[in-house]
């Protein structure tokens, strides 16, 4: 299972480091977190104290948050890379404007791994050009704001899922959005954030049924955009 934090959300990492180690899980999740600063050395220790709050030697991704001073954290990134401290580089971005420039760091560093986006039902940019570069380029993606922070489901807060959506396992409007979403075959982790155990249950529950078709597909973005 992917958790994916960063040192700007509070106390997400200390929290998760404490209930992780507490349960002895610390090989079973794939931990991701960022690097959000300037400068070599700051990033440095940002990252160093990511892992100690994370209570672990190792992470499995480590990320440029926001391409910020992305040149001089991937030197460091590639250094931890050969160190261990990490296992995976990555790059990642919020608003699809910056999709021009997450492609550029792509081309120019063939080490970066993951590449994290925002992608939704409505809010198809990604599929004009930048999944398939992905894809071209072996880079795994992370996709974050599937619900357009709550904005999809106050969209739809007067309708109802359509009947033909359940013949691949929709029944709830979580499932509709994640299943658009995770059908696109170089998308290859969903992050919705929430602090509810009860949707998070509800958001796993979506890999238990088959994803929809390319006319299926299809189908859910014209019905979604007539509501």
């Amino acid at each position: 299972m992917v958790i994916d934090t960063s040192p700007m959300y509070g106390l997400a990492e200390s929290t998760l480091g404490q209930v992780i180690s507490s349960l002895n899980m610390n090989d079973i999740f794939f931990l991701a977190t960022k690097v959000w600063t300037k400068g070599k050395n700051n990033g440095y220790r940002q990252m160093q104290k990511s892992l100690q709050k994370l209570e672990t030697k190792q992470l499995q991704l480590m990320q440029v948050h926001n391409l910020i001073d992305c040149d001089t954290h991937l030197e460091t990134l590639r250094e931890w890379k050969e160190q261990k401290k990490i296992k995976f580089i990555g790059i990642t971005h919020y608003t699809d404007n910056k999709f021009d420039e997450l492609s550029r760091y792509i081309k120019k560093n063939p080490d970066i791994d993951f590449c994290q986006i925002p992608y939704s039902i409505a809010n198809r940019t990604a599929e004009l050009y930048f999944l398939d570069l992905c894809s071209d380029f072996e880079i795994a993606t992370l996709i974050n704001r599937p619900f357009e922070q709550k904005g999809l489901f106050r969209q739809v807060k007067q309708s109802t899922i359509p009947i033909w959506a359940k013949e691949f396992g929709c029944s709830t409007w979580a499932h509709y959005f994640l299943k658009y979403i995770l059908a696109h075959n170089a998308v290859t982790c969903v992050i919705p954030a929430t602090n509810n155990p009860n949707h998070l249950a509800e958001n796993l529950m979506v890999g238990e049924t088959r994803l929809p078709e390319k006319r299926e597909l299809q189908k859910m973005v014209e019905y979604f955009e007539s509501i």
